[in-house]
């Protein structure tokens, strides 16, 4: 083996890595919904954490990445460590599916059929198929198929390239001699680890182990041990992502860290224990792709079938290892992990999202109590809403502007788009309730209060407001389209309101009826609360736009309007329901 055999073995390297990075990619942007629903289907059943662990494993081809999310997930408070627990065994069963893939290169068979499910004859076809959807597709779901059969083309190749490279290692004494040292089952634990490590993915520390397989120098006897030592180089991935974490996603990480390291103990001395007393033939021999798929994928059934019972037991040990501190920790709302996964981070910036809104509405509506039922502590409590408010506005728009970046498909493009809007409508709901706070302390500080006929059209206008705050936020949360469509209408309605209002104002300021520093109180709140009927229409604008894939806000308000059948209904039963009393702008206080 010369120089130019490494430089092919290396650039063999380069592109199997390279291929499962971009197909896992893509298959992860391309399953994005179905990762949201595994998710949201997840319970504490230890058997549905498993199965969701192997689902989500299976699809975006990394356990490393699934243990990553699922910190993540219990740092944000998505997961209990329990339900982690079920998911990472599950995590390790799944990401044995790409070393069953790659063995696919030991088939060999004269037959026509057969032979076409050889890598190197499918592999080809693939690539063609996938350059074509790549270039010519205009669709992100097209594009992202492409990307995936690039990426295992790209990875196939380079397996293949690395098994022609390492064939004439079988010739090399220094080879022959590293593996025979292998078989001291301590070392080849060790040897495992490390590469892993050093990669960071078992599934392609396995993909390795099988190209080099291709010399026939890897005996059973020494790859067992390394498959065994791979399962522990991965949890580093898990433990780095654990730093800066609460106490429960660092449990997670140790769960994993201990799965690992108990089985390959129990399994390891198993094994020793066989080679001792019954030296297998077997363990001799040289292993193949198949063989050494075959051992990885028993490990990891073996290990998960040996402690998936033990979950609790594995919990307690974390809390024991990982001890809680009389210290509180600071809830982390959002957690930069998940950007890893973007569906699993818009999920949770849209659940975050709907917390804000609830924040922000609750903080309206007290303060149009605050105009009957004023106390200290209320007002205390709309002034704590706004400046939550504002904290989630910060984190929001700073996670979805760095989840925008991340590569996703054009549905939570789009959704990530319309709740970057949205957010910006939610904080100015709440800056408006201080406004209408500061409206009834200004009416209280100076000993003011509205005329009788005042006081009745408020209240008219206050459940108005009430209303479309609460269908504003049914539909944020819900991304209810039919209920966005009601927004509008009754908007229109507080629009009319306001102005029929301030007219009725200036008729009794004329008339000398109503004071003039209560008029100008009641004309800011009437303008406050018709900008808070705005924002409202805005965030029902965002939820029709990002249904109907067409983030023209302007566009669909005008269209709400004039194109829609229902909106001229909806108007006139709000504009009954929230019609003025007869006659007040003549009456006196």
């Amino acid at each position: 083996m010369d120089i130019f055999n490494i430089l092919t073995m290396l650039g063999g390297l380069a592109l199997f890595l390279f291929g499962m990075s971009l197909m896992g990619q893509a298959l992860e942007r391309r399953a994005g919904s179905r990762l949201r629903s595994l998710l949201e289907q997840m319970t504490g059943r230890p058997i549905i954490g498993f199965l969701t662990g192997l689902g989500v494993t299976a699809i975006i081809q990394s356990s490393s990445a699934t243990t990553v999310m699922v910190v993540g997930f219990v740092n944000s408070g998505l997961m209990t460590l329990r339900q982690a627990i079920n998911v990472i065994m599950g995590a390790n069963v799944g990401t044995t599916v790409t070393a069953w893939i790659l063995s696919l290169g030991d088939i060999d068979s004269a037959n026509v059929i057969v032979r076409l499910l050889k890598p190197s004859s499918f592999t080809p076809v693939l690539a063609l198929i996938g350059i074509a959807l790549y270039m010519f597709c205009k669709d992100s779901k097209k594009k992202d198929t492409g990307t995936i059969l690039l990426g295992f083309a790209t990875l196939m190749f380079g397996m293949e390239t690395m098994s022609g490279a390492v064939s004439g290692l079988a010739k090399v004494p220094a080879f022959t001699n590293l593996f025979l040292a292998f078989r001291n089952p301590l070392l080849g634990v060790l040897a495992g680890a490390v590469l892993t490590g050093i990669i960071q993915s078992s599934s392609a520390s396995v993909g390795i182990l099988q190209a080099l397989a291709a010399t026939g120098a890897v005996s059973y006897a020494a790859a067992i041990p390394i498959i065994m030592g791979q399962n522990i180089g991965t949890t580093v991935t898990a433990l780095l992502s654990s730093i800066g974490t609460n106490k429960n996603a660092h449990r997670a990480a140790v769960v994993h860290l201990m799965f690992n390291v108990i089985g390959v103990v129990v399994l390891l001395s198993l094994f020793c224990l066989v080679r001792a007393v019954f030296s297998p033939a077997l363990l001799d021999e040289a292993a193949s792709r198949s063989g050494i798929a075959i051992a990885h994928s028993a490990f990891n059934i073996l290990c998960t079938a040996m402690l998936l019972p033990a979950g609790g037991l594995l919990e307690k040990l974390a809390v024991r290892l990982v001890p809680d501190t009389t210290k509180a920790e600071q809830t982390v709302e959002l957690d930069e992990r998940l950007l890893a996964a973007p569906s699993m981070a818009l999920q949770r910036s849209s659940a975050v999202a709907g917390e804000m809104a609830e924040c922000a509405v609750r903080a309206l509506k007290n303060s149009l109590t605050a105009f009957t039922a004023y106390t200290p502590e209320l007002a205390q409590s709309i002034r704590d809403d706004e400046a939550h408010c504002d904290h989630y506005e910060d984190i929001l728009g700073t996670y979805l502007v760095r989840l925008s970046a991340q590569q996703m498909g054009a549905d939570e493009s789009e959704e990530a788009t319309a709740l970057l809007k949205s957010i910006g409508d939610l904080e100015r709901i709440s800056d408006h309730a201080v406004n209408v706070l500061s409206s009834a302390e200004e009416l209280r500080s100076k000993g003011l209060s509205f005329s009788r006929d005042a006081v009745a059209e408020f209240n008219v206008l206050a459940a108005a407001i009430n209303e479309i705050l609460d269908l504003s936020l049914r539909c944020f949360t819900q991304r209810d389209v039919h209920i966005a469509a009601q927004v509008e209408p009754l908007e229109q309605v507080i629009d009319t309101l306001k102005e029929r209002i301030r007219t009725r104002h200036i008729l009794r300021m004329q008339q000398g009826t109503c004071s003039i520093e209560a008029g100008f109180v009641l004309s800011d709140l009437l303008t406050e609360l018709e900008r808070t009927s705005d924002h409202c229409s805005n965030i029902a604008g965002c939820v029709i736009d990002a249904a109907q894939h067409n983030l023209n806000l302007h566009e669909t308000l005008k269209a709400t309007k004039t194109d829609s059948a229902d909106f001229q209904p909806a108007f006139a039963r709000y504009a009954r329901k929230y019609a003025l009393p007869a006659g007040t702008g003549d009456t006196t206080a």
